[in-house]
């Protein structure tokens, strides 16, 4: 990748050729011009050993071919991206290992990673379930997965989960970042059902009311926010505390929004366990883009 002129970290998109990678790509360029800084756009291919049978003739060598398939894949991303954003600076990468590594490797170089919600192999879910949980639960920056089939149409929230924890934090700001680019409003959704579970007992013998219990959890979450609107004043907020799990709640908010942002794991996550429920349902059956955020490092 080549050194960018303006100094500043890039955003990267990953790109394998297929139609959901092509989104992606548009996204990352819009993303990137909004932001004033580069995109990097990475073809990874790994070049594995073949064997061809004896008196086989090759018109050329494999890994030439394969090579010549990646400038080809990567000329047309950055066709694709200069169309949607014709302002931004671009460079493309053609890696010579697999995407998760490479795509890793490079997070800690990028102010974002943006990657499609499918691969080439056409099975929905394939590239998250390899490629974007991979980055989710070990890139250095946020991930965008690009989901939905709404992505031109009318801008919506930033919808954002906040549970207290430092991947929340991280992920709050991340939102509120994006709404003040977007001249969008956030939703900030607080679910409470895992605090019930855990007080239930103290309820029961307390005899401690649920509308009073409520009451208490929008005042949390008014305190979380407050830091983040004294930096954004002009973003409008709307609270959502709701008695549900977390991921259902917001794949309810996600359903009219621009973008839906979370915690890489949460206070639910066990320890060790590199990438939460939530985060994990999100990103494989968000109605659009979703961005999951690591705990600043």
């Amino acid at each position: 990748m080549s050194d960018h002129p303006t100094g500043a970290d890039p955003v990267i998109v990953g790109f394998d050729g297929s139609d959901s990678a092509m989104q992606a790509v548009c996204w990352a360029a819009r993303e990137a011009e909004d932001r004033g800084i580069p995109l990097s756009i990475v073809y990874a291919t790994a070049l594995d050993s073949v064997r061809v049978p004896a008196g086989v003739p090759l018109p050329r060598p494999y890994h030439q071919a394969v090579l010549e398939i990646g400038q080809q894949y990567l000329a047309e991303a950055t066709a694709a991206a200069e169309a949607a954003a014709p302002k931004v600076e671009i460079d493309t990468r053609l890696s010579h290992t697999r995407a998760a590594p490479a795509l890793i490797g490079l997070s800690s170089q990028a102010q974002e990673i943006v990657v499609g919600s499918r691969g080439l192999g056409g099975f929905t879910g394939l590239l998250v379930g390899s490629t974007a949980v991979a980055l989710a639960a070990h890139g250095h920056c946020p991930l965008v997965v690009v989901r939905g089939t709404r992505l031109d149409g009318p801008p919506g929230p930033v919808v954002v989960g906040v549970d207290g924890s430092p991947e929340s934090s991280a992920a709050t700001a991340f939102a509120f970042q994006a709404a003040a680019r977007r001249g969008a409003p956030v939703v900030a959704v607080h679910a409470w059902l895992d605090t019930v579970v855990e007080s239930a007992w103290q309820r029961a013998t307390t005899g401690a009311d649920r509308p009073h219990e409520a009451d208490e959890q929008q005042q949390w979450l008014t305190e979380q926010l407050a830091p983040h609107r004294a930096q954004h004043p002009d973003v409008d907020v709307r609270h959502r505390v709701v008695l549900h799990g977390p991921a259902r709640a917001l794949l309810h908010e996600a359903a009219g929004a621009q973008l839906v942002v979370v915690g890489s794991r949460g206070h639910g996550g066990f320890r060790g366990l590199l990438l939460g429920s939530t985060s994990q349902a999100l990103i494989q059956h968000s109605p659009c883009p979703v961005a999951v955020v690591p705990a600043r490092r």
